[in-house]
């Protein structure tokens, strides 16, 4: 009784029967590959309908509604979907995907709300972030009650208007970019939306170039990196260091930038500068990350480019031969993020290993108490003083 009252439920929602069409192709490829079970499957069909219109008891007329009876037109049906091919579905193909369950909620707990959840969050507004800037699909489906259903993609409005009772596939040619949404039977939880692709990472970077995400306990947010000067209000020595910067941005996939100085320099507000004004413009997801969060922080690995900003940096990397740098094991976390080891250090299972772009901008007053493994040759890129008052 159930399943009978699915259908109508998705036709009163929009949704239509997906009449699935001959292919001559895929006929003779399926007759060559299994002749006995399409000829089986024909005699049973020619056999319900011999059936169907042979009743001796019965007018012409009632044994031709007979065709359309549900036991035989389930037969038809069977041997029709048999000797046709499915609708199209994601294949292997696209071995790139971003994966969410909505609505992601933030919950405030008296411990410090978990990096993983905040990052979930990122995700979820990357994911209906792609899908705006995809706008209408080419396809939208659903299976559902052992049948394919459509909906006429020019009726399209908003995804969390469509009726689902399966599973929704979206496709998109231009981009080959495929969309699977499916119902959870959850109190907290909606939908699953998953993203496939052959390669997402540059239109990930096309609908993510504005974002910040800052890492620290109970203020932890997402939105867009606020900063309170412009790089060329600085003094002329600091935008001098800024040009080398931004040089070095171009030409390098992993740059580590370290400033120093009193406090009241500007080195805080000169990173949030560079970060809007030089990063955020080129697809840097800037991540502003506070000592307890860098230790368990690994760049999502579906972003292309990456900015972490981490201030007061002689206090997470303290020298290690000091008595209270003695039970920090953040300083070695952070030698290998500047390093690399930490993420990248393992090959894709294909063979291919993609190189995130990260830049990672770091202040302290001195650079006395950093561990001296910090500034050896190849994990500091670019070092500068600031020497004059500015805030």
């Amino acid at each position: 009784m159930y399943k009978k009252q699915k259908e109508p439920n998705l036709i009163g929602a929009g949704w239509q029967p997906l009449n699935r069409d001959i292919d001559l192709n895929y006929l003779w490829e399926t007759w060559l590959n299994n002749p006995w079970e399409v000829s089986h499957k024909a005699m049973n069909v020619v056999s319900y309908i011999a059936d169907a219109l042979g009743r001796e008891h019965y007018a012409w007329w009632a044994n031709f509604l007979n065709l359309f009876y549900e036991t035989t037109r389930e037969e038809i049906d069977e041997f029709w979907n048999f000797i046709t091919p499915e609708p199209l579905t994601p294949d292997n193909r696209y071995r790139d995907s971003l994966s969410i369950e909505t609505p992601v909620v933030k919950s405030v707990t008296r411990d410090l709300i978990p990096i993983e959840q905040v990052l979930l969050k990122l995700e979820e507004i990357t994911i209906f972030r792609l899908l705006s800037f995809l706008g209408r699909p080419d396809l939208i489906t659903q299976y559902s009650t052992g049948k394919y259903f459509y909906y006429p993609p020019e009726k399209f409005v908003e995804w969390n208007k469509l009726k689902s009772i399966g599973s929704i596939f979206a496709y998109w040619s231009e981009h080959e970019i495929w969309l699977r949404i499916d119902p959870l039977y959850s109190m907290d939880r909606d939908r699953r939306y998953t993203i496939m692709a052959k390669k997402l990472a540059p239109l990930v970077n096309k609908v993510t170039y504005d974002l910040a995400v800052m890492l620290s306990g109970y203020q932890s947010r997402i939105g867009q990196v606020h900063s309170q000067f412009a790089i060329n209000s600085f003094p002329a020595d600091v935008q001098s260091f800024t040009d080398a910067v931004q040089e070095k941005v171009f030409t390098q996939n992993q740059l580590a930038v370290l400033v120093y100085g009193n406090p009241g320099t500007g080195k805080t507000v000169w990173a949030q500068a560079v970060a809007k004004e030089i990063l955020a413009p080129l697809g840097y997801i800037i991540f502003i990350l506070d000592h307890a969060a860098v230790e368990n922080f690994v760049p999502p690995s579906y972003l292309e480019r990456v900015c972490i900003i981490i201030n007061e940096a002689d206090n997470l990397a303290p020298d290690r031969s000091t008595e209270i740098a003695q039970s920090n094991y953040k300083t070695e976390r952070i030698l290998s993020l500047l390093d690399g080891t930490l993420y990248q250090s393992v090959i894709d299972e294909s063979g291919i290993q993609e190189q995130q772009k990260l830049v990672v901008l770091m202040t302290c007053n001195t650079t006395e108490r950093l561990d001296p493994a910090m500034l050896r040759k190849g994990r500091i890129d670019l070092m500068c003083e600031f020497a004059h008052q500015f805030v």
